[in-house]
């Protein structure tokens, strides 16, 4: 065991790697009386193209989070159903860039460790089980399809990238989940839920010898080869400068992007990034005050920042009855500060408020698990912020402003209030 201490802010990561290569990251919360762990594979959305045993497949999009919703079939029956029974509460989640399960409880913490190992490492397909599924997850998508804030996020990734898969929904479509069989979910489970592409993180009150002990009984004694993955080339100005959708909406809803070059250093990057979004307009700006008592932007207003492999993107979303204004202020802001530079004020303002957020974050355990998971995916750990926020200057922040400022690197989604002729 090694641990990693951060006395500043009273924290330590207690963390092995097994033999088989799964990394263990284990937090001590001794005042708490839930615990938290999360099993999670370095597999997301955008891992639908990929070699593995020198075979290229193409994947249909959607898959990482079918199986995401498969594994919890079991041939004795279901892991939710054993986790309920122990009293624990288990979810789990794919995003572009992951898949994670996990559960929450207050008492029989190793008897539900040893379900969340088992069934993630443990496939169990059928044709029965994944026609049924389709079904279920058709029903999903169907939801997500309803939510405009969701249109808005897809249409602005689509308006950003031409090739790279984040252009496309996590869960798929109706259409791209039709042709998927336990063949293929197989293949995906072979190629990235090896344990070496996988990391198992605890918060709370555990044993780490015993945590360990269980991972080491119950994962592959060996660690099956990764899959390669292959993104395409994706151009470097934004694909679509506007996207319009229209739905059952009382105002217009809108995601301004700003296309990123692909991070050398990507934790880094995110911080940096996230810095940036809020330099230029967050809500303790000129500009978005500016914005605000103009009535172009309310309390809806967000800006956000996320890396992903093979790129990197901000993300200004809100309502507005002119978005098109709000792009042009915050365009214009964009290469007002990439020609003047940074203002230190601002800077410093929203570099603690970043820490704040961070630490708030560190309270919960299960951020702390998603943190982690993130992190580590990044080559970094979860408490790694408080020294890298420390060291961030002004100019890391302005050189991904400066990118964002060049010509043809935006694309605005926009999803407006259906005309009478078409409710």
């Amino acid at each position: 065991m090694t641990t990693i201490s951060y006395p500043h802010l009273d924290e330590c990561i207690q963390t092995t790697v097994l033999d088989n290569g799964l990394r263990i990251y284990c937090v001590p919360r001794t005042d708490s009386a839930k615990t938290f762990a999360m099993l999670a594979a370095d597999f997301g959305s955008i891992d639908c193209s990929f070699t593995l045993d020198g075979q290229k497949y193409d994947v249909t999009p959607g898959i990482a989070h079918f199986l995401e919703h498969k594994m919890f079939e079991e041939e004795d029956g279901n892991a939710l159903q054993k986790f309920t029974a122990l009293g624990a509460q288990p979810n789990a989640f794919t995003s572009h860039t992951m898949t994670a399960y996990h559960f929450t409880c207050t008492s029989r913490f190793y008897d539900c460790l040893e379900i969340l190992l088992r069934f993630v490492t443990t496939p169990y397909f059928t044709d029965e089980n994944v026609a049924k599924e389709k079904g279920i997850i058709g029903q999903e998508i169907g939801m997500l399809d309803d939510r405009p804030s969701w249109q808005a996020y897809v249409g602005v990734l689509e308006g950003l990238y031409a090739v790279h898969p984040v252009r496309i929904s996590v869960a798929g479509s109706k259409q791209t989940i039709a042709p998927i069989d336990p063949e293929v979910l197989q293949v995906c489970h072979r190629g990235f839920y090896s344990p070496a592409n996988l990391v198992l993180i605890v918060c709370g009150q555990y044993e780490f010898d015993r945590v360990v002990e269980l991972a080491k009984r119950i994962t592959p004694k060996e660690s099956a080869r990764i899959a390669a993955r292959d993104y395409g080339q994706e151009p470097e100005q934004a694909a679509v400068p506007y996207i319009e959708k229209h739905m059952a909406v009382s105002r217009p809803l809108f995601m301004l992007g700003c296309k990123d070059s692909i991070p050398e250093q990507p934790y880094q990057a995110q911080l940096a990034g996230e810095l940036a979004a809020d330099c230029v307009c967050g809500k303790s700006t000129v500009l978005y005050d500016r914005l605000y008592q103009q009535g172009l932007l309310d309390r809806t207003f967000d800006p956000d920042y996320f890396t992903f492999s093979g790129g990197a993107c901000a993300i200004f979303s809100g309502e507005s009855e002119h978005p098109q204004a709000v792009r042009e202020a915050i365009e214009a802001e964009l290469h007002r500060i990439a020609e003047e530079g940074l203002d230190e004020a601002v800077f410093r303002r929203v570099k603690k408020a970043a820490y704040g957020k961070y630490i708030r974050r560190s309270n919960d355990a299960s951020e702390v698990c998603r943190m982690q998971a993130e992190a580590c995916f990044s080559g970094a750990q979860c408490f790694d912020f408080a020294e890298a926020l420390r060291e961030m200057q002004p100019e890391d922040v302005l050189q991904h402003i400066r990118h964002w400022a060049q010509e043809g690197m935006t694309s605005l989604a926009v999803v407006t209030p259906k005309k009478e002729a078409e409710v």
